[in-house]
Order: C-alpha cells, then sequence, then structure tokens
C-alpha cells in the first residue's frame, strides 16, 4: 500500500513540474499567455522591435541616382505609373505582393519607390519583419526624382494655421490601455508575425486625411512622433498625446487605446507610415495621417518640409 502511494506522488509531482514547464514557454495554449503576448515575445527577443525597423529604412534620391544598380528596387505605383517613368532596373510590384518580388532580390538591398514615400512604409515594415532587414523607402517617392512624377506639391497646406483645433497646449497625459486581442491560426511568434504580415499587406495602406482629424481630433486616438521640443515650437493637433519613443520593450505601447483609430503624425507621412504598418501588425486599428504636417502648417516649418523634385535619370516602358 505504501508503495502504492509513493508511485501516486511521483506521478503527481512529475506531472506538475510538466505543467509548470509547459506554462513557461509562452504559447497560446497557455491561457494566461495572449497571442499578442507570445508575438511582441517573439519580436523582442528577434530584435524586431519599433526602434529597429526605423533604424536606417530611407534613402533620399540624390543617395540613389546613378547607383540604382546596388538596390533592388521594387516600384509599388500602379503599372500606368510605372510605365511613364521608374528608375533605372526597377521591377514592377504590389504592395500585396512585395514579399514574393522581394525574394528575387539575390542579397541586394531592396529599395520600395511609391507615389511619395509614404505607401512604401508599409512595404518596408512587412520586408524588415520577414527577413529583409535592409529594405529602405526611396525618400519622397517616386516625386523626387523628376517634377513628371511630383505628387507632392498639391498636398502640401497651411489649415492648421489658426485653426481652432490647432493647439499651443500641452499635450494629453499618457495613460494605460488594455493590448490588443489577437485572433490566431497558429501558436508560435513566428507563425503569428507571418500571419499578421499577411493581413497588413492584404489591408492596403492605412491612412487618412488631414482636414478629417484636424475637424474631429476626438474620433480619433492622436500621437504627436515628435520630440517635445518640437511640439513647444509648432503645437499640435489638439487632444493628441505625444508617445515617443514607442516600443515593445519599452512598454510604451501600452499607452495606445487599442478601441480606437490610432493616428500617428509626423513631418511628412512617411515615418507614421512605418509606425502605422508596424501597429496594423500588432493588433492596433492604425492610421497614418498623409503628408504629416506638411499637409497643415508647410508654411510655419523651418525643416522637413517638401521643396521641389530633383532631375535624375529614368526609363519608361
Amino acid at each position: 500500500m505504501k508503495k502504492r502511494n509513493v508511485k501516486y506522488v511521483l506521478v503527481l509531482v512529475v506531472m506538475t513540474v510538466v505543467i509548470l514547464l509547459s506554462g513557461c514557454k509562452g504559447d497560446v495554449n497557455d491561457p494566461e499567455v495572449s497571442p499578442f503576448e507570445v508575438l511582441v515575445n517573439y519580436m523582442v527577443e528577434n530584435d524586431l522591435d519599433l526602434d529597429n525597423i526605423l533604424t536606417d529604412w530611407i534613402v533620399a534620391a540624390d543617395a540613389v541616382a546613378g547607383n540604382e544598380a546596388n538596390y533592388y528596387v521594387i516600384d509599388i505605383r500602379s503599372a500606368t505609373d510605372f510605365a511613364d517613368g521608374h528608375l533605372p532596373g526597377a521591377v514592377h510590384s504590389t504592395l500585396g505582393n512585395v514579399l514574393t518580388t522581394a525574394a528575387a532580390s539575390g542579397g541586394k538591398p531592396v529599395l520600395i519607390v511609391c507615389l511619395t514615400g509614404q505607401g512604401a512604409g508599409h512595404a518596408v515594415v512587412a520586408l524588415r519583419l520577414s527577413g529583409f532587414p535592409t529594405a529602405k523607402v526611396l525618400k519622397w517617392g517616386m516625386s523626387s526624382y523628376d517634377v513628371a512624377f511630383d505628387k507632392w506639391t498639391a498636398n502640401v497646406a497651411n489649415i492648421g494655421i489658426g485653426h481652432p483645433n490647432w493647439s499651443e497646449a500641452a499635450t494629453t497625459a499618457v495613460q494605460e490601455f488594455d493590448y490588443p486581442e489577437l485572433n490566431t491560426t497558429v501558436d508560435d511568434g513566428a507563425g503569428i508575425l507571418a500571419e499578421r504580415v499577411v493581413a497588413l499587406l492584404a489591408g492596403g495602406f492605412k491612412g487618412v486625411n488631414s482636414v478629417d482629424v484636424l475637424t474631429t481630433p476626438g474620433n480619433y486616438f492622436i500621437n504627436n512622433y515628435w520630440a517635445a521640443a518640437d511640439v513647444t515650437t509648432y503645437g499640435h493637433i489638439d487632444g493628441a498625446y505625444r508617445i515617443s519613443p514607442l516600443t515593445i520593450a519599452g512598454d510604451e505601447i501600452i499607452n495606445l487605446d487599442p478601441s480606437k483609430i490610432v493616428v500617428t503624425y509626423c513631418w511628412t507621412g512617411q515615418t507614421s507610415s512605418m509606425i502605422t504598418a508596424y501597429l496594423t501588425v500588432l493588433g492596433y486599428d492604425a492610421k497614418s495621417l498623409k503628408f504629416g504636417v506638411n499637409s497643415m502648417i508647410y508654411n510655419n516649418l523651418t525643416g522637413h518640409k517638401w521643396t521641389t523634385s530633383g532631375s535624375y535619370t529614368y526609363e519608361t516602358n
């Protein structure tokens, strides 16, 4: 009888240890670990936090012109726009197919070209989260190569100057929210990330016009991705927060409200496109404010503003 009791106790001990060890793995089968936590733990462990993604991610036309062969250039504009003119050696693709197209890069750094440098941010985030850590955005997009492709000049504006919803008060004090809930069909970090990148690319570019945000800022959770000194200099959209840096490891993402549309804005809409794509992967309903503050307070800006197109060689077909 005593032997049977000892065996029973040993079995219980072994089962308890197995359960405890299984609970430490951090997969979605553990009811104490959410799919979101599995995803972000994986991303931090693999150097895929936002600050890593936003390292050396953009390159200007003057650095690319004449050196296009050093890059695998993918142009994600429409087929018509591509035919009208593109970088020498560029291949045409779409945002949705960019991972497949990039597979032929042969080890070259991938350079994504769009109209204005904004849509390309979504593609570059998808690439950097999928094994292409050196992928870059062409700054200002094809608009930077020649005036024939300029989509920037018509979109700079001053609607924020003197607007009642452009504020000089302090930004809204940060607070903590719940994390997003992710629905997933897989149970490991790599699988969840791959699934979320597919969802990002399938969803297309996520942008919002500045007039909509400026008119009804209460409809959004607005994050001004600037340094504090810049907010003091220029002001901000009424009700905006200033959450920068914004990382997983630092847990600043807990200051974003997943129940609202999270609008990020920056100077030009290019950085905010990167951040919006990243937040979309994490499960937030995120949008990038198109053309950044260049579309709201252009005349007040002393830097970070659109000027003119270059005059660089391009191909047609």
